[in-house]
């Protein structure tokens, strides 16, 4: 049985690399979320005034993975106590965000950002937003699985290849195994 989750923290090429490598998820697909304009495109969400977060939309098996560790993989992912940037990618676009689909998600997250809050684990409150998900754009095409397209690419050696050795290391299980 499949279900859909819909994130936002930071560039959604990072989030992207990462979910493509966790066991159990189905689809990933980057897109915008959360803003006012109709078929958004990359260069208007970038500009910061659509409204708009750079996600991405997850589709898992739900036999394999839950959504609690959907959540608990997106806080390892991203610093959730900066409020509209991570790392050197600052504005509205990269804020934190969870869009929920049902009451059940919204609670479940709600549960998670209070843990998160109540442990300081990242020293800080999270300003993570909670907001029903609306309508969800998917990217371009070439925003979709962009790390692996350009894992040379500046960006993605300065930026998206720490994130991703940062999960290998703090997922464990979670992640697929490369093929050999």
């Amino acid at each position: 049985m499949a279900e859909t989750a819909v994130l936002g923290g930071g560039c959604f090429w990072c989030l992207d690399a990462v979910y493509r490598q966790i066991r159990g998820i189905i689809s990933v697909v980057p897109g915008y979320a959360g803003g006012t304009s109709l078929h958004p495109t990359y260069q208007q969400v970038c500009s910061g005034r659509t409204g708009h977060a750079e996600v991405v939309r997850l589709e898992w098996d739900h036999s394999v993975l839950n959504y609690r560790q959907i959540l608990d993989c997106f806080f390892t992912l991203h610093d959730p106590t900066t409020l509209n940037r991570q790392g050197h990618d600052v504005g509205s676009q990269y804020r934190s965000v969870i869009f929920y689909t049902s009451t059940e998600q919204r609670d479940i997250a709600r549960t998670a950002i209070n843990s998160i809050t109540d442990s300081n684990l990242w020293g800080a409150r999270p300003v993570t937003e909670l907001l029903p998900l609306d309508t969800f754009w998917p990217a371009e095409s070439e925003h979709h699985d962009y790390y692996t397209q350009h894992p040379y690419a500046g960006y993605c050696q300065a930026v998206i290849a720490p994130k991703v050795a940062k999960a290998r290391q703090t997922l464990g299980t979670m992640i697929l195994q490369p093929e050999a």
